[in-house]
């Protein structure tokens, strides 16, 4: 049974770097797109970044474009994201996801609060 699990998340001032942490298991990772999403509350789920795996080809939302970073290592089955110059507009609960066989799973979730 494939399995996400998040961390890296917290409370930081605006301007601030955190890095997150999405390590999957029970999966072949290294065929698997990785994306993260957030939700904002009051808000609908929206995808931040993805990863593709066959060539890392990645694509990122228009409001963390420049600031974010999406990555991953597949020898140890974790994906990332970097995000930089964080601002309080980017709070959130962060999730990762993974397609895998056709199927879409969830982890499930690590909150981020930026202060201003």
């Amino acid at each position: 049974q494939v399995q996400l699990v998040e961390s890296g998340g917290g409370l930081v001032q605006a301007g601030a770097s955190l890095r997150l942490s999405c390590a999957a298991s029970g999966g072949t990772f290294s065929s698997a797109t990785m994306y993260w999403f957030r939700q904002a509350p009051g808000k609908e789920r929206e995808l931040v970044a993805r990863i593709r795996y066959f060539d890392s080809t990645t694509v990122y939302a228009d409001s963390v474009k420049g600031r974010f970073t999406i990555s991953r290592d597949n020898a140890k089955n974790t994906a990332y994201l970097q995000m930089n110059s964080l601002k309080p507009e980017d709070t959130a609960v962060y999730y990762c996801a993974a397609d895998i066989s056709q199927r879409r799973y969830w982890g499930q979730g690590t909150q981020v609060t930026v202060s201003s």
